[in-house]
């Protein structure tokens, strides 16, 4: 797959979101890069063969205050290789990007791991707990 294609199915993630929090979405970059640096992977004590789909960097909104402004976007960072590696299919990168992108977003709103898992279970892969 070209980065091109991937941007796109990274676009249609980021407008599938829905628009109560897209409209919240102000001042973050989404941007598509081949692999995460191997620096980066030890700052965040990943060993292979363990890697990242994605990274947000930035001030989550819960914690800006009045004084917040004027600066340079926050980050989500999309990794191409890595999911395209662990994809069997095109089904399977969409479903990857669009969890991923949903992951990293839940960070900007200032959701922890564990929160982010349950939104992901409940809501995006369909695991609504009633049985």
């Amino acid at each position: 797959m070209t980065r091109k294609q991937f941007e796109r199915l990274v676009a249609r993630a980021v407008r599938g979101i829905p628009a109560r929090f897209r409209r919240e979405m102000d001042n973050v970059a989404v941007v598509v890069e081949d692999l995460p640096s191997p620096e980066l992977l030890a700052e965040m004590e990943i060993e292979p063969p363990n890697t990242l789909y994605g990274l947000y960097q930035g001030i989550p909104l819960p914690e800006r205050d009045w004084t917040h402004g004027n600066v340079l976007p926050d980050r989500i960072t999309i990794y191409q290789r890595p999911i395209l590696e662990d994809c069997e299919d095109e089904d399977d990168i969409v479903r990857a990007i669009g969890e991923t992108v949903i992951h990293e977003f839940g960070h900007y709103f200032g959701l922890n791991e564990e929160e982010i898992e349950e939104i992901e279970e409940r809501y995006w892969r369909g695991e609504t707990g009633n049985g």
